[in-house]
């Protein structure tokens, strides 16, 4: 059942990212196959949700989740109100609110340049942590992987379009986690 489940559920991701699924060198390319990898998981864990509610494995679970929900609500909030972006930038591959004009280093931008890579991070591991086991954990390790790879591609997008700005933003800055990486 979980097979067909993550197929059918695979249809609007495949939908969404068909303009970045035809180049490579897009960061909409990568961030599909976590995407995937995040289905898969989620699609396999369901039934374990809430499983051991109060043991360790699963606090921290709900922590990473937890985590995983405040960076995405404040990384889309910000992109939106501070990014100002505009339908006539660059990159069809581009969703609308990633066409920011404005580069935001304020907020949670202040503390990481990818909030919504780094929700997308603690909801794999949050996810695969309901339900531990190897094979999970290497469909979470290569999701990592695929964000991670999103997000370096990402930056070379961001620097070509804010410059000299851009980089001097990356070395004020963490990656996904505040002051540590």
């Amino acid at each position: 059942m979980e097979p067909l489940i993550f197929t059918v559920l695979s249809i609007p991701l495949i939908i969404i990212s068909r303009k970045s699924l035809s180049d490579f060198k897009s960061h909409g390319f990568y961030r599909f196959f976590g995407w995937e990898g995040v289905l898969w998981l989620l699609v396999i864990n369901y039934r374990y949700w809430f499983d051991n509610p109060f043991g360790t494995i699963q606090i921290i679970s709900w922590v990473l989740l937890f985590y995983a929900l405040v960076l995405v609500i404040f990384g889309f909030v910000y992109m939106k109100k501070m990014g100002k972006p505009k339908a006539e930038r660059q990159g069809e591959e581009l969703y609308p609110f990633e066409k920011t004009t404005e580069l935001i280093q304020t907020g949670v931008f202040k503390y990481v340049r990818h909030p919504l890579y780094g929700s997308l991070l603690f909801l794999t591991w949050g996810v695969c942590l309901k339900n531990p086991e190897p094979s999970l954990d290497v469909i979470a390790f290569f999701a990592t992987i695929f964000f991670y790879l999103s997000a370096k591609l990402e930056e070379d997008e961001d620097i070509k379009y804010f410059g000299d700005k851009y980089r001097e933003y990356i070395s004020k800055s963490k990656m996904f986690i505040p002051y540590i990486f």
